[in-house]
């Protein structure tokens, strides 16, 4: 089923313009953290879905269209948005009875739409632009997993996390699906490719991060330095570091693998704010790392060369950005506590 739905765009400049005057347009200082020098100006545009009902956004990721899908985790439809005309599209997943809830969603590299259904304990493909949807549920008798996100190896297949302690894969080519109880239970969240193509995961609850090993599966833990640091999120930057969001402890880190496992192979910055909780990570095509940030309502740029962060206030309380992902020159972002899309151009 294909909803059309009409939504207008517009920019927000301050908190305090929340009126929709035409398309206003303006570009946002960074406030500097811990250096007095301004970055260049970068623009933030964000739209409120206007859907017929709740989607909760949850997810987004580029389309190769030029559109941005995203994950309607509350009303189970993958959604498409399009930043020309503002309008957004909801594709259900599955029958009203289906209880379809998806959470992650990432282009894949057949051009098609691949989510994370943890209502149906299935993934789900939704081929584009004919808009088919196909789910590949997991093995008969696994118990509820929680699917949480997905990411594609560098043999294109696709590998999944379940917060109820699961990690699996869909070999793509035959459609099997095959799923491994995680080590040490529950907790599997975030999940990244390296350019190499190799897959690391990080656990909420475990507080670790594990790279898969793609031919059996298993998954090899890597400690980092903080104990119950919370890992939500991970993303891999062009070398091959892994950068880690680090919920409880409100720090972003970077963990190595070219230098091993120890505490040489890490590096941790603390969030600036007070009582950061950092959720989302992404690192973009020149390595910058962006990351989400919900004590303060905040989006935060950080550059590896200088070590420095650079905050940006949402200009909508308690925005509680979810996913991050991006394409050059812009880097889009999920307000899951106010149905609004929101993209920075960095360009």
């Amino acid at each position: 089923m294909t909803l059309p739905i009409n939504a207008h765009p517009f920019h927000l400049t301050q908190p305090t313009r929340r009126s929709t005057l035409g398309v206003l347009s303006a570009a946002l200082l960074w406030p500097s953290a811990g250096r007095a020098q301004a970055l260049n100006p970068s623009r933030l545009q964000s739209w409120p879905l206007n859907t017929p009902r709740s989607t909760g956004i949850h997810d987004v990721a580029p389309a190769p269209d030029g559109g941005v899908w995203f994950s309607a985790q509350r009303s189970g439809h993958l959604g498409w948005f399009d930043p020309r005309t503002g309008k957004s599209e909801l594709i259900a997943l599955g029958s009203n009875s289906s209880g379809s809830s998806p959470h992650g969603v990432i282009a894949g590299p057949d051009g098609a739409a691949w989510l994370t259904d943890g209502g149906q304990n299935a993934m789900a493909r939704v081929s584009w632009p004919a808009r088919e949807v196909k789910l590949f549920p997991l093995p008969v008798g696994t118990p509820y997993a929680n699917l949480n996100t997905c990411a594609f190896d560098g043999d294109g297949d696709l590998w999944f996390t379940g917060q109820g302690g699961y990690v699996g894969k869909v070999a793509v080519r035959s459609g099997v699906v095959s799923v491994k109880a995680s080590p040490r239970g529950r907790g599997p969240y975030g999940i990244c490719a390296t350019p190499k193509g190799d897959v690391w995961w990080c656990s909420l609850a475990g507080s670790f991060i594990a790279q898969i090993d793609r031919k059996t599966g298993e998954s090899r833990i890597v400690e980092p330095p903080t104990p119950r640091q919370g890992a939500r999120r991970v993303w891999s930057d062009s070398r091959g570091r892994i950068w880690v969001a680090e919920w409880n402890s409100g720090h972003l880190s970077m963990h190595d693998p070219a230098l091993g496992t120890g505490a040489n192979s890490w590096r941790t910055w603390k969030a600036p704010g007070a009582d950061p909780r950092v959720y989302a990570v992404y690192v973009d095509n020149k390595d910058i790392v962006w990351a989400s940030e919900w004590s303060n309502n905040a989006m935060l740029r950080f550059d590896p060369g200088s070590e420095k962060f650079d905050v940006l206030t949402m200009p909508r309380p308690a925005a509680n950005i979810r996913q991050i992902l991006g394409r050059p020159g812009e880097v889009w972002l999920p307000e899951s506590g106010t149905e609004f899309i929101s993209v920075i151009r960095t360009g």
